[in-house]
């Protein structure tokens, strides 16, 4: 008895990747932007690190509210929010990019490593401080709890050494196409530049001893400050940069999450050319990333100057926004003219004839 062939009906596939958000994944894929590529997994002490840095972010928000000691007129907890947020995503952003390496990827991760332990011996030692209700930096109280504190802030410039490694590693490799390269290679100079900022904090007019208040009633010496002109300053809300003095901390903040916006930027881009022929070629995001980093590293150098003459960043004088403005349209005319270029020869392409056949 022969059995008929069972005609199963043909149902036509409706695949994510061919919506417009599938073929944006796909090509953002390709381009090496997306979150996971390949088989590629992510720094794993730094992406534990990250993501326990977040939680501490969101629980020091959290514990604002129902805890109303202060330091400095400030919520105790208001640093270790700013700390945890702060390595929370870059981080994440270094896991992500060690993934991505092609060349030398064991020592990026050993240098990787590196910058994790320190890190997390860094936000845990402020966590403490200010579960404790006092500071952190500039105490120069010889209690035993302090020296452990100071101890880990010791090890601050092998951090900054470990992450200036990765970026020198990266000079010498490509990853992913030229815009991921322009990116990555962009982006780890400017943190790293961030992170050099943090060291004039201290040495550009943020001397003086003195003695404050902690959130326990205790008189604490302080040897050095954050603000230029004004050692302790009137902070501004959430971030606590000086309202009536320059303050370093802006310049370091600017720097250092340089990379999360290029990132954003390079993925932006990448979605945006699945419906623009002339943003698939990727010289041309390419030059759009590095005209934006150039207008960001104006802003930055820009916001280091404003410190340096103790002058607050939100009260700018006239020289300081002319750099600002210089900075952004400095950015915008050669993104323009890259732009005017690219469509241009995509509208060139697009007018020749296709070839007679034969």
């Amino acid at each position: 008895m022969s059995t008929a062939p069972v005609i199963t009906p043909h149902r036509p596939r409706h695949s994510a990747r061919t919506s417009a958000a599938g073929r944006a994944a796909e090509f953002a894929d390709d381009a090496g932007l997306a979150l996971t590529h390949g088989g590629r997994r992510w720094h794993r002490p730094l992406l534990v690190l990250g993501i326990a840095c977040g939680v501490v972010a969101l629980l020091s928000l959290a514990a604002i509210p129902f805890d109303d000691r202060q330091i400095l007129g400030e919520s105790v907890w208001i640093k270790s929010f700013k700390f945890g947020f702060s390595f929370f995503t870059y981080c994440l952003s270094l896991a992500w990019l060690l993934s991505h390496m092609t060349k030398l990827r064991r020592t990026g991760w050993v240098f990787g490593t590196v910058f994790a332990v320190i890190s997390a011996a860094e936000v845990g030692v402020i966590v403490a401080a200010a579960a404790l209700g006092t500071y952190s930096h500039f105490n120069a109280s010889d209690d035993a709890f302090n020296q452990v504190v100071q101890m880990a802030f010791q090890f601050v410039p092998v951090m900054f050494l470990a992450n200036a490694a990765i970026a020198v590693l990266v000079l010498f490799q490509r990853i992913g196409d030229r815009a991921v390269t322009a990116v990555i290679r962009w982006g780890l100079l400017l943190s790293s530049l961030g992170m050099f900022a943090a060291f004039f904090i201290v040495t550009v007019g943020g001397q003086g001893q003195r003695t404050q208040t902690d959130a326990n009633g205790d008189e604490i010496p302080l040897n050095a400050g954050h603000g230029v002109g004004d050692l302790d300053g009137n902070g501004m809300f959430l971030t606590g940069w000086s309202t009536t003095g320059g303050d370093m901390r802006v310049a370091h903040f600017i720097g250092l999450h340089g990379i999360q916006v290029l990132i954003g930027l390079g993925m932006l881009l990448a979605f945006l050319a699945v419906r623009r022929a002339w943003l698939r070629d990727d010289r041309v995001r390419a030059a759009v990333v590095r005209w934006s980093a150039a207008g960001y590293l104006g802003v930055f150098a820009t916001a280091g100057w404003q410190a340096v003459r103790g002058q607050s960043f939100a009260a700018p004088d006239t020289a300081s926004l002319a750099a600002y403005a210089a900075s952004v349209l400095l950015a915008a005319a050669g993104i323009a003219v890259t732009v005017a270029k690219a469509r241009k020869a995509a509208e060139t392409t697009a007018a020749e004839p296709a070839p007679a056949l034969r």
